[in-house]
């Protein structure tokens, strides 16, 4: 068998009905749809309705809720700290700041602030001043020897 001898089976495939070809087709004129009425007309959506019944799509119950004003944080791990620090990007016994993360290119912008998580290891003794952190990251750095503190305004988060 050759690529050009490839073709579908008997049956597999069957012609579209052009619709509203002539009389000669059996679907002109009218095209299938029948004479007046609300579904001869063009622009009509009725599938939801149900005869006057409350449709399924408003009877479920509608879940969730986005809080319009929520704040959104740069997310840093300690693992990807260490390894700047390690490339000799961050200097360990400067205060590491947000604003220094995002000048050395550690997080790319603010946001609402940055929360640093435990993820990875940490073996060098860092001073960090962030907005947020996990209680294990906080726990990571103070065990490495250095200390995270964490702004007033996201404590009360």
């Amino acid at each position: 068998m050759k690529l050009h001898e490839l073709r579908d089976n008997d049956g597999a495939t069957k012609k579209r009905t052009r619709v509203g070809r002539g009389p000669g087709s059996g679907k002109g004129k009218t095209g299938g749809r029948g004479i007046k009425g609300q579904k001869s007309r063009s622009g009509v959506a009725i599938k939801g309705y149900e005869g006057g019944q409350m449709p399924l799509y408003q009877r479920l119950p509608k879940r969730g809720f986005n809080k319009p004003n929520r704040k959104k944080f740069a997310v840093i791990n300690l693992g990807l700290i260490q390894k700047f620090v390690d490339a000799g990007t961050l200097d360990a016994k400067a205060i590491i700041t947000e604003d220094l993360l995002v000048e050395t290119g550690v997080v790319r912008r603010k946001l609402d602030g940055i929360r640093v998580l435990a993820k990875g290891e940490v073996s060098a003794k860092l001073n960090i001043e962030v907005t947020g952190a996990s209680k294990s990251a906080v726990e990571a750095v103070e065990k490495a020897g250095g200390s995270l503190k964490v702004a007033a305004a996201a404590a009360a988060e």
